[in-house]
């Protein structure tokens, strides 16, 4: 299995091909329904982000109860969310800049075209392993739309956090049946 810490000069990720596994460290962004619908009315209207995602990470996640969690980890269950909600939102956010994606489940055929177009890539993490993915996190901090509580924007650092390559930016999907 592949290991892939970030920041790194290059892109490695470019490099990846569909179904395989890494652990990745560094900094991923969190970001469900609600923060996907405020970034993209924000670049609709012209308007800069409230935080850089250009190159970044986001997770399609929704962290639950962080104040609990503190004793054990620096946050609560964070497991993916189906990624397939976000896909409205994704072309515009990919176009922006951003160019990788953690979530569960397939994406829609204008996704999957966006994601070869813009050379990004979508990754799986693995679902209902929210409180075991929370060990990944070494730290959290909310960096955007804090009033959406558990949909606000957080800044993750992580260690070793098991991802799979379901699209990578050549267009392979790991998905049978789902061609770009």
């Amino acid at each position: 299995m592949k290991k892939i810490k970030f920041p790194v000069k290059g892109n490695p990720f470019s490099k990846l091909r569909a179904g395989e596994e890494l652990l990745f460290s560094g900094v991923i962004y969190t970001a469900r329904d609600q923060a996907h619908k405020r970034l993209a009315e924000c670049l609709n209207k012209g308007r800069r982000l409230p935080v850089d995602l250009k190159g970044r990470i986001i997770y399609y996640c929704g962290p639950t109860n962080i104040a609990q969690a503190r004793s054990v980890c620096p946050i609560g269950s964070c497991g993916p969310t189906t990624s397939s909600r976000m896909d409205t939102f994704t072309p515009i956010l990919l176009r922006s800049g951003i160019k990788l994606m953690i979530g569960k489940g397939n994406r829609s055929q204008e996704v999957r075209r966006a994601i070869k177009k813009y050379k990004g890539v979508y990754f799986l993490t693995y679902a209902g392993c929210g409180a075991l993915l929370a060990k990944k996190v070494t730290s959290v901090k909310p960096v955007a739309y804090r009033d959406l509580k558990a949909e606000a924007i957080y800044k993750l650092e992580v260690k070793d956090f098991p991802l799979i390559v379901a699209i990578d930016s050549l267009g392979n999907n790991i998905y049978k049946g789902a061609s770009t």
